[in-house]
């Protein structure tokens, strides 16, 4: 914020030139002795007598007036005072983010966590990252449902996202069906760039909607789809309940359809990445925030106040008081 002084018709002040001009004029006459108004034949007996304090009032008249009437000239030039704003129009990026949330996602390969809780630290680092864009989140195994719609309270986008866990859905993966919902939420979207971030730890095998069909309908609505394969090649480590023995970890070997994967990022224009730990995982969502920018331009604005006012009535208090003072304090003799 900032304070700004000037004037709105600036081009009035052009008439203060004539103030010289006056004085000019003034000070000439007052040279050739027009001021006395009684003719002595001589004024030698006149010469010790002191000029009356009228004599002074009168003389300053004139420079009341031309006081009055710069005053004036300033009022009709306009000033005003200005605070400047400067607002910051963002033409924001709206993301959906897509997250599986089958049984898979219990993978201890993404130590200290598991593929589900660090996909959640990750999630929640990018949204922090992107503080003018709207997000939106969509939860998925066996079927599909959006957890929050595209919004700016990220503060509620992020409670919603801790509340994630395994099981809030019927086992299984459909792909197809979590993009479906992800475009009928953001194809209606007005802004400039409309993104969605598909990360899976499997291959389709749920859902109506084949990935393939899913893709088409993103790219038919400008949509950009950005997809992550989760999980290390071979076999990984994950907790089982065993009736016998308990609670353990066992070796399973899980495979992401990473062809399906591409090949959703290909037909929409988006890219494929591959995450093999919690590390690479951080990467990924660092490099799709830098590759999705925001675009800020800032906008200013001022927001003025006149001030003609107080110049204005001071020009008349003057031009009044000059007046007055010839009317009635001084006298002159015809």
């Amino acid at each position: 914020m900032e304070m700004i002084y000037n004037f709105q018709q600036p081009l009035f002040l052009l008439l203060a030139l004539l103030v010289p001009i006056l004085v000019w004029l003034r000070i000439k006459k007052g040279k050739k002795g027009n001021e006395g108004y009684i003719q002595y034949s001589n004024t030698k007996l006149l010469g010790n007598i002191k000029p009356n304090w009228r004599i002074y009032l009168n003389r300053s008249l004139f420079y009341l007036v031309v006081i009055s009437f710069l005053l004036f000239i300033i009022a009709l030039a306009g000033p005003r005072s200005g605070t400047s704003y400067q607002e910051i129009e963002t033409r924001g990026v709206d993301i959906m983010l897509v997250l599986d949330i089958s049984t898979s996602m219990r993978a201890l390969d993404f130590e200290p966590k598991n593929r589900m809780e660090t996909a959640k630290d990750v999630i929640a680092r990018f949204i922090d990252d992107r503080p003018n864009d709207r997000l939106g989140l969509v939860i998925f195994s066996s079927g599909a449902f959006t957890q929050c719609p595209l919004t700016l309270d990220h503060a509620l986008l992020q409670d919603l996202l801790s509340r994630i866990k395994i099981g809030m859905i019927e086992d299984g993966t459909a792909i197809g069906n979590a993009l479906a919902v992800a475009v009928a939420r953001i194809r209606e979207s007005e802004a400039k760039s409309k993104i969605i971030i598909l990360l899976t730890d499997g291959a389709n095998n749920r859902g109506e909607i084949t990935p393939l069909d899913a893709a088409k309908l993103a790219a038919d609505n400008n949509i950009k789809v950005h997809t992550i394969g989760v999980g290390k090649k071979g076999l990984v480590p994950y907790p089982v309940d065993d009736p016998v023995f308990g609670k353990r970890v066992v070796q399973v070997e899980m495979l992401v359809d990473e062809d399906i994967l591409k090949e959703i990022a290909k037909t929409t224009g988006g890219k494929y990445f591959k995450a093999q730990d919690s590390n690479s995982l951080k990467d990924i969502y660092a490099n799709i925030n830098k590759m999705e920018k925001t675009v800020m331009k800032p906008k200013y604005y001022i927001n003025y106040k006149p001030l003609y006012f107080p110049f204005l009535a001071g020009g008349l208090l003057l031009l009044l008081l000059a007046v007055c003072l010839e009317l009635f304090v001084i006298r002159k003799i015809p």
